[in-house]
């Protein structure tokens, strides 16, 4: 491997996962691209947390996928996970509304923190295309070749798992998912939580009943959400 931290920490078990897939290749590119604009420019998240998503859920433990764009750019929001935000991080609007329909589809109380690495460990991966991102700057690293990593994870996940649910909200993530096979996946589409969209909808799709229904009709243990 490259002599790159970045580069570096990629789980092994995803890099195993993905070994047929040309992903060294694409990691490397994207890894080194981001690596130098660590060193002159404040980036989110930090280095550690860029493959959070992947540490904490393996790719047999797989049974949701949640694909995001790219990071949160504010201050202290990023944390590795789409959607995502560290506890005590005021929660952004899309993940409020995210919170309302949850609370709306299966009858929980809506959560006052933003921390959802409790669903990553039960096997729901918050994956966003985009790993890094430049502070104040939403798609700052659209460019820095992240895409085909991500793309690659998704693909090879369709073609590999079968019984996965993927949740894709709004037309990027649905592109994004566009080669899913839905003969052995269930794939849930719907307009982008934002506040911008959400009443177009995200409200009343009830996305999470829907996974677990699925799931359990599988055999498979539902999520705790």
């Amino acid at each position: 491997m490259a002599d790159n931290f970045i580069f570096n920490s990629f789980p092994q078990n995803w890099h195993t996962f993905l070994k047929e897939s040309n992903i060294d290749a694409l990691l490397k590119k994207s890894c080194d691209n981001v690596e130098d604009e660590y060193l002159t420019k404040v980036i989110f998240p930090s280095k550690e947390n860029i493959f959070k998503a992947l540490e904490l859920t393996s790719p047999e433990d797989v049974k949701v996928v949640i694909i995001g764009q790219d990071p949160y750019h504010g201050v202290g929001q990023a944390c590795g996970l789409s959607f995502s935000v560290s506890n005590g991080i005021k929660l952004p609007p899309s993940l409020v509304n995210i919170f309302k329909e949850l609370s709306d589809d299966i009858g929980i109380e809506i959560p006052t923190y933003g921390d959802l690495s409790s669903w990553a460990k039960q096997g729901v991966l918050l994956l966003n295309s985009t790993l890094t991102v430049e502070s104040g700057k939403a798609a700052s690293h659209k460019k820095m070749g992240w895409e085909p990593v991500t793309q690659k994870i998704i693909d090879t996940l369709s073609t590999k798992r079968d019984n996965i649910v993927y949740i894709l909200w709004g037309s990027f993530a649905q592109k994004v998912g566009n080669n899913i096979d839905e003969n052995k996946n269930l794939v849930i589409k719907s307009v982008h939580p934002s506040p911008l969209s959400s009443y177009r909808g995200f409200f009343k799709s009830k996305p999470f009943s829907k996974s677990n229904n699925y799931l359990i009709n599988n055999n498979i243990d539902p999520i705790k959400w």
